[in-house]
């Protein structure tokens, strides 16, 4: 005979969410995550997996090796689109936070402008990361090339890339967003930190180029070393679905998620962005958004 306990448990619905390697900052937010979901919803059970990142994530969600994953915008960005590969039929849970791209470099050492670093070796991050093909994106609005123009270094572990650059074997490490632990590791080290990222006239030549990215600033004091705002160009990260995904499954997800808004924010600062209200404005296109997600939606008032 099963206990109460046993019941419960047999009653919970099993959710995989993919991460990427340990160190960067998808680990991280998808603890918060999972943190929350169970603290508002003792129905779902979510198993964090790490990953090689967005590129991987995408792939095994198709596969549905995975339930539900962290993909980062320009990742996001080609498979909506059949960029490189055939249209994707994933569907957005949650838009997690903005991720403005940007370098850090020790505080102690000249660099100050993206021209600085050309043919410096430059941590571009985790093979699989969705950082990686950020930086493709914003570079290339520049005129410029990761492996042509620079000493292009990538990881197999995102945690990795900090030390490199305070030990001085990296003249930078290229990364994104709010909180992020590589740009808190650099600035946090003996030399300190200085933040580069494109200046307006490079932004215009960017967003001329590739018009899906968008404007962003990085608030000053997001990052010991940063003391004034720092506007740069980026995307939005997404909580992507496998297809499939039971209606009901992205539903409660969706509600758990915002019904927990207050709490995910607390656990991890730049967790703040994710907000019902973001997965709406964010989603490239209201089709994109998962049924379920839209059906609580619109429940609460946020869509039609």
């Amino acid at each position: 005979m099963s206990t109460a306990a046993g019941v419960s448990a047999e009653r919970k619905t099993p959710v995989i969410l993919g991460t990427a390697t340990p160190g960067g900052g998808f680990p991280v937010y998808g603890a918060a995550v999972t943190d929350t979901i169970h603290e508002i919803d003792s129905t779902l059970a979510i198993e964090q997996r790490n990953t090689k990142g967005s590129t991987e994530n995408v792939p095994l969600l198709e596969a549905g090796r995975l339930d539900i994953a962290l993909v980062q915008g320009e990742v996001a960005h080609e498979a909506f689109n059949g960029i490189g590969r055939p249209p994707a039929t994933l569907r957005i849970v949650a838009a997690m936070y903005s991720t403005p791209g940007m370098f850090v470099v020790r505080a102690d050492t000249p660099h100050r402008r993206i021209d600085d670093l050309k043919a410096k070796p430059v941590v571009f991050g985790a093979r699989g990361s969705g950082l990686v093909i950020l930086a493709k994106y914003v570079l290339d609005g520049l005129g410029l090339d990761q492996e042509r123009d620079f000493q292009a270094l990538y990881l197999d572990r995102a945690g990795d890339g900090p030390t490199m650059v305070i030990e001085g074997r990296a003249a930078a490490l290229w990364g994104g967003g709010q909180g992020w632990p590589g740009f808190n590791a650099v600035a946090k080290g003996p030399a300190g930190a200085r933040f580069i990222a494109p200046g307006g006239d490079e932004i215009a030549r960017i967003l001329a180029r590739h018009a899906f990215l968008k404007p962003m600033t990085v608030p000053a004091g997001a990052y010991p070393g940063l003391a004034a705002p720092l506007p740069s160009v980026g995307s939005w990260s997404f909580i992507l679905a496998r297809p499939h995904l039971p209606d009901d499954v992205a539903y409660r997800l969706a509600r758990a998620l915002h019904r927990g808004e207050a709490a995910i924010a607390r656990r991890l600062p730049q967790a703040e962005e994710t907000t019902a209200a973001n997965t709406l404005g964010a989603a490239p296109r209201p089709d994109l958004i998962h049924p379920g997600v839209r059906r609580y939606l619109r429940e609460v008032g946020i869509a039609r």
